[in-house]
């Protein structure tokens, strides 16, 4: 074989090694640098609100937008009409719950869940919130669960399933991915199937 030809094999075999050891990692390794992201004890997040869910066996819908903010032992929520009038403010303490609606008393409760269920006729799990709108959840085996873009599904302890469809990248030095749009559904006792859609169009942390 003429010398020039050997060089260029040579040449080629180099380059082509060089382009396997740049090939952008998968698998497990990418999957943990996508997990890498930490829980926020102190939140503020918007967005937009839709509930499904069955009353006197007719099918009953819900749409508008909520306010959320937490901080490490507190969480205030609001939720609020397609035109932007309150429709009901929660406010939840280690010891307490709170739901006020529009021209209503107070109504509180220990247990948070059950008081909206409650108050409101569909359930909206406030406890399991505080973690699963950051992506964050125990499974039916109550082990951590972290979601990330191809690993955006669980079924919770407690009986709910998420799913995590669509995510965005924030701002942060390097970019982490973080849910956008979070899907819920559980089978229900009061309500039916109930079926909750959540878009996070604001994220903001101290």
């Amino acid at each position: 074989m003429p010398r020039k030809l050997t060089a260029i094999l040579i040449m080629s075999t180099a380059l082509l090694g060089a382009c396997a050891s740049i090939t952008p990692p998968t698998g497990p390794a990418s999957e943990q640098a996508a997990t890498a992201r930490k829980y926020q004890e102190a939140i503020t997040l918007g967005g937009r609100l839709s509930v499904q869910y069955q009353k006197d066996d007719k099918d009953e819908a819900i749409h508008g937008s909520f306010t959320w903010k937490q901080s490490k032992d507190r969480s205030s929520i609001a939720i609020l009409s397609p035109l932007g009038q309150i429709l009901a403010t929660i406010e939840v303490t280690p010891d307490n719950a709170t739901l006020v609606q529009s021209g209503q008393p107070p109504r509180s409760a220990a247990d948070v869940d059950l008081l909206v269920e409650q108050t409101l006729g569909w359930p909206l799990p406030v406890s399991g919130l505080r973690s699963w709108l950051q992506g964050f959840a125990n499974d039916t085996n109550n082990k951590t669960f972290i979601a990330t873009p191809v690993n955006n599904r669980v079924t919770t302890r407690d009986g709910w399933n998420i799913q995590y469809p669509t995510w965005e990248s924030d701002q942060q030095s390097p970019p982490q991915d973080r849910p956008k749009r979070i899907d819920l559904e559980r089978q229900t006792a009061q309500a039916g199937k109930v079926a909750i859609r959540i878009v996070l169009d604001n994220w903001q942390t101290p």
